[in-house]
Formats: structure tokens, C-alpha cells, sequence
């Protein structure tokens, strides 16, 4: 049962960044403050999970804690029965299981999981099997000749079906090791990186002053590109100060991340104007992990200090914790181009070629986003998961299209996110904004 969750990842299509020239259409810009707590989940949150996962607002919470207490003996799992640990995630009922292979720890393993109440599910390959298999398939590809090694597009573990899950730009001409199951091999076409946008037009009277959350728009500017992106977790920096986790690829000159030169953020105002300074890019990176550090404008410091995601503009979901990602758990996204979307995390431990950058530790969700969610905050129940990184359906202009093509031919939109605990790890000091 848990292996007809959700197709491979690697069958997406084109897999393309987030973020957009500063051109498209955007909700209006907040005029309230946005409080510390939510006793509720937002409406406009409650409208997604029924419609996009056919959960009630109990079922997802119910659903994403269970998801956070198999992720922690999941862990435990690992440390004390490698040879026979395959994983762990939520079947299409909400049921926590727990993958083992053969072999002589079997026997302890499955007396453990049994234990704590989980479900077993007996499978060929452990954990470490695929990841050792994972590492050999990148290091064949990159031992064969440039015509070769160029077709690889992504390689994740395909945890529900047991297998490794191989995207290329096309068929290899040679025959691949003989551990890749062919059946998980998907051509795919070449990821774009977004292209940048004129600078719009300065009216900072249309953004009044009001609390910043995550999921709420901003255009990143160098005075001489703009892209659009959204905010991500409201956080705190090692020495106390306010921050904010967007993505990488929203900061249009990585290389002056943290200088007087760094590019700008801009609120993003009614009509797609640009509004008030916010901040600067404090630090970015986008290889390996896609993450950007925003320092705040001295002016809008107090604008950062709150733990909310939200539709732009609407009442906001306040954080309260961190997760790690769990296959089958249910998963939302905030952004300033679709709001409020939501789906299941469909594949772990994901890598991913964006362009000419390769993202790794990602994960995989059943999540629609378009060009201007790029950084928005990706959560489960009310604990942080990701920032949104890159989209399989970035080429269409509303959610609606892919949804419905999804319905009719299996493909569901996909979103790539990066994990915040990897985003953390990178950042030492840096700890996300909770009650």
C-alpha cells in the first residue's frame, strides 16, 4: 500500500527556479501587524489542505506530528539496525512504516519498530545499500566521457518503491550499472534559470508599514535586474538580530552577498511596484543548498520580529518548531504568487541539476508554485520544513492547469525544496522564529 503514494520523482519534466522577473501579477501589500501566535490555522491555509490533500485542519496536524515522531526513531533506527533500516514514511492512510530489509539485524529491528507501534514493511535494499548505490551511479557518470556524464540530470532515493530514481536528459548510450533499475530512468528536459525583469516603478506610498511573514512578495534589485521572490522564516542570527531565510537564487549577485554592494530587497507593492527598502542580502549561496540570509534595513528591523507565514495580506500561521522532511507527510507552501498550496513530501535525500547549479539534501513534494513563490516557506503541521527552490510546472500561469493535467495523466506538479535543518547547519547561530 505505502508504494502507490506517489510516482518517482525523477518523472517530473522540466524542473526550473522559482523566482521571476519583477512583473507579474501580486496581492496587495499587508497594513496590519501579523501576531506572534495563531490559535487557528488561517483560513486561507484551512482551504488548501481540504482542497489540494481531502484533510480536515485536525487530520493534517494529526498527520504531521505522527510524521515528526517516526522521523525520530526513524533516526534512532538507523544509528542501532544500518543493515536492515530502509526508510520510513506515511502510507496513502496516514499510517507511520517502517522499511527493513533481510539479514541478521532483521529480526531486532522489526521487534523495535513493532514496539513503538509502527507498521513494517519488508523491502530488498537497506537505507545505506541505496545510498552507497546513489554514490556509485554520480561516480560513474562522472568517470564516463563528457557526452555521458552530461546527461545526468538528478539521482534521489526512491524511498517507496526501494530503488534509486534517475533522472537524464536522455538514454545513455551505454549500458548503466547494473543496480539501476531501467523502469526508474526518466528522460527529462534541460532545467532553465529564470531570466531577470526591467526594474518596475518606485511608489512606496502604495506599501504602508506592517509586519513582514513569510510568504510575503519582495523584488530583490541590483539597480540594474529585479527579480521577484518571496520571504521565508523569520529568524534570529547569532548575535540576537533579526533575519529572514529566502532562497539563494533570489539574490540576482551572489557575489556581493554581504557587502556594501549587496543587492537590495524592495516590499513588493500593489500593481508589482516596487515599495519601501526592507533589507539587503546578508549571505546566499546556491550550490550544493539554496538559501539566502537577509539583514534587515535598519528602519524594518521590527517588521521581521514576528513568526508568521501567510497569504499576503491575510492573517498569518505562527511557526512552531522544525521538521525534518518524512516521505508521505503532508506539506503547505506560502508564496506571494499562489498563496497557500499543498500536497505530500514525495521523495528525500533528493538531488537535483537547476540550471547549471546541482542542489542536494532536497526534498520532494505534490505542491504547485509558479515564478515569485521562490524562497517562501514550505511547513508541516506548524513547524518549518523548507524554502521553495525550483517548480516542475513553472511554465504555466495559474495553479489550475497543471492540477488538472495531473488528474487526467498522473503527473502532479512537483516543488523542490531545501530542507531548513540543512539551511541551518550551514548557518550556525541562525535559529528559526517560533512561539
Amino acid at each position: 500500500m505505502a508504494r502507490s503514494i506517489a510516482r518517482p520523482v525523477a518523472a517530473l519534466g522540466t524542473v526550473v527556479l522559482l523566482a521571476l522577473g519583477a512583473g507579474a501579477v501580486a496581492h496587495a501589500a499587508p497594513d496590519s501587524e501579523v501576531s506572534d501566535q495563531a490559535p487557528h490555522l488561517p483560513i486561507e491555509l484551512v482551504q488548501a489542505i481540504e482542497h489540494d490533500l481531502a484533510l480536515s485542519p485536525d487530520e493534517y496536524l494529526e498527520r504531521a506530528e505522527l510524521a515528526q515522531k517516526l522521523a525520530e526513531f526513524a533516526k534512532i533506527a538507523e544509528q542501532q539496525h544500518p543493515a536492515a533500516f530502509a526508510g520510513s514514511w506515511l502510507d496513502r492512510d496516514g499510517r507511520a512504516t517502517i522499511g527493513l530489509a533481510p539479514g541478521p539485524q532483521l529480526a531486532a529491528a522489526r521487534a523495535a519498530v513493532q514496539k513503538q507501534g509502527f507498521a513494517v514493511a519488508e523491502v530488498a535494499k537497506s537505507s545505506a545499500t541505496l545510498q552507497a548505490e546513489k554514490k556509485s551511479l554520480a561516480d560513474w557518470f562522472a568517470s564516463q566521457p563528457a557526452e555521458i556524464a552530461s546527461l545526468v540530470r538528478g539521482i534521489a532515493v526512491d524511498t517507496l518503491n526501494n530503488t534509486l530514481s534517475v533522472q537524464v536528459a536522455a538514454i545513455p548510450g551505454i549500458q548503466l550499472p547494473g543496480f539501476v533499475n531501467p523502469a526508474h530512468v526518466f528522460v527529462v528536459p534541460a532545467a532553465a534559470a529564470p531570466q531577470p525583469a526591467p526594474i518596475p516603478l518606485v511608489d512606496a506610498a502604495l506599501t504602508p508599514p506592517g509586519a513582514l511573514a513569510g510568504g510575503d512578495g519582495f523584488i530583490a534589485s541590483t539597480g540594474e535586474v529585479a527579480l521577484r521572490c518571496s520571504l521565508g522564516f523569520n529568524s534570529i542570527d547569532g548575535r540576537g538580530q533579526p533575519v529572514n531565510i529566502t532562497a539563494g537564487h533570489c539574490n540576482p549577485d551572489l557575489g556581493t552577498a554581504g557587502t556594501p554592494a549587496a543587492a537590495a530587497l524592495y516590499e513588493l507593492g500593489q500593481l508589482d511596484r516596487q515599495g519601501p527598502l526592507i533589507g539587503t542580502f546578508g549571505r546566499s549561496n546556491l550550490e550544493g543548498h539554496d538559501w539566502s540570509i537577509v539583514t534587515p534595513d535598519p528602519g524594518a528591523r521590527g517588521r521581521f520580529q514576528n513568526n508568521g507565514i501567510r497569504v499576503p495580506g491575510a492573517a498569518p500561521l505562527g511557526i512552531d518548531g522544525v521538521a525534518t522532511p518524512v516521505v508521505g507527510a503532508p506539506v503547505c507552501k506560502a508564496g506571494s504568487r499562489t498563496g497557500f498550496s499543498c500536497g505530500n513530501v514525495i521523495a528525500v535525500d533528493q538531488d537535483v541539476l537547476v540550471g547549471e547549479h546541482k542542489l542536494v539534501d532536497g526534498f520532494a513534494s505534490s505542491i504547485c508554485a509558479l515564478p515569485g513563490d521562490s524562497g517562501g516557506a514550505v511547513v508541516t503541521g506548524r513547524r518549518a520544513l523548507g524554502v521553495s527552490s525550483a517548480s516542475s510546472v513553472a511554465d504555466f500561469p495559474i495553479c489550475e492547469i497543471p492540477n488538472i493535467i495531473g488528474i487526467v495523466t498522473g503527473d502532479r506538479p512537483i516543488l523542490f525544496a531545501t530542507p531548513i535543518t540543512a539551511i541551518l547547519a550551514d548557518n550556525p547561530g541562525v535559529r528559526v522564529r517560533t512561539n
